[in-house]
């Protein structure tokens, strides 16, 4: 398939700047695959769309605060966005402005809370960085740095935690799984006690996420790999609902990927294990384990419109998409909802 096949015309006053005020207040589109129909609702009445028995996968991975601002010791400024820790105290970096950081070159940060030095230059032009300090890293972070927001977000966040899920656990993604933003505690609470099961994927987003496919033909792109785990009662509640015959329904692209790379082919049951994945799912792909899905919208020509075209055939996507300009959605990470059931 061609590239140009997944684009579409956005008015750049549509991406969502700064997070709504309520978070289950945001607007939801549901597509029904199977009716073809488009019905314009509010998010938290997503539980409307939910049964008894059925199985709500989340990713409660924790952002971490990876934008770091720093020194050379000429005293020249830069800018690191910590990506994957590799081993210890090792990351892999974005690192601006990159044709001056060099192997060998150290920087400081915090006015000396944290120091790193460029260890060597990765594919795509990340830095692998050795990090020395005292004390916690994590705690470090808190107190120097920001939070890594996507590159179409040019407005200050006022509130940290609004670029975390309410669920929010481990440490270790560089952009949040924006899908589970719009759940609130009170809104858990009620899918729970309508006898919904709630299982958890950990998933650690990288910026990779955000790269834009630049092959025409979209089956020469190379994804990149996340780190994710899921245990065994998690697990065993997916399979519960599988083998009820009920639904598995996707909080965000990141938890379907997971489920779709560890689901046995043939009965979408799932085992618990730590692993990485570069699944990359387009049209043409059969879904082994998700039933529904719940999304955002996803940038133009992104691998991520070119999942959920996977699972709701692109035409009726595209027309989704088309919709949502007219009606005046918010786009992107701090915008409204897809429910695609």
């Amino acid at each position: 398939m061609k590239l140009e096949e997944f684009d579409y015309e956005l008015p750049e006053e549509l991406i969502a700047q700064v997070p709504i005020s309520k978070r289950d207040e945001s607007r939801l589109m549901v597509l029904d695959r199977k009716e073809k129909t488009i019905t314009h609702e509010v998010f938290k009445n997503i539980i409307n769309y939910l049964e008894p028995g059925d199985c709500l996968v989340r990713n409660n991975t924790k952002v971490i605060p990876a934008r770091l601002y720093g020194k050379k010791e000429t005293g020249a400024n830069v800018e690191f966005v910590l990506l994957k820790q590799l081993e210890g105290d090792t990351w892999e970096s974005i690192v601006r402005p990159g044709n001056k950081l060099r192997p060998g070159t150290k920087v400081i940060f915090g006015e000396g809370l944290l120091q790193a030095e460029i260890l060597d230059i990765l594919e795509g032009g990340t830095r692998k960085v050795q990090f020395t300090y005292e004390g916690i890293f994590n705690e470090i972070l808190d107190k120097i740095g920001l939070m890594p927001l996507p590159p179409y977000i040019h407005e200050n966040l006022k509130e940290k935690e609004r670029y975390q899920t309410v669920y929010a656990k481990y440490e270790g993604s560089a952009a949040a799984p924006t899908a589970g933003l719009h759940f609130t505690p009170e809104l858990l609470k009620q899918i729970e006690e309508k006898g919904i099961q709630i299982a958890n994927v950990t998933l650690h987003v990288g910026i990779g996420t955000f790269r834009p496919v630049k092959e025409e033909n979209i089956e020469d792109h190379k994804m990149h790999t996340e780190h994710f785990y899921i245990k065994q009662e998690d697990a065993e509640k997916i399979n519960k609902a599988k083998e009820n015959g009920k639904k598995v329904i996707a909080v965000g692209t990141t938890s379907c990927r997971v489920l779709e790379t560890i689901a046995d082919p043939k009965t979408g049951f799932v085992k618990p294990i730590e692993s990485d994945t570069g699944i990359y799912i387009y049209p043409g792909y059969q879904f082994k384990c998700v039933d529904s899905l719940i999304t955002n919208f996803h940038l133009p020509k992104s691998t991520l419109l070119m999942l959920v075209s996977a699972l709701a055939d692109r035409e009726f996507i595209l027309k989704a998409y088309n919709q949502a300009v007219q009606e005046k959605y918010r786009f992107f990470s701090f915008g409204d909802a897809m429910l695609i059931k």
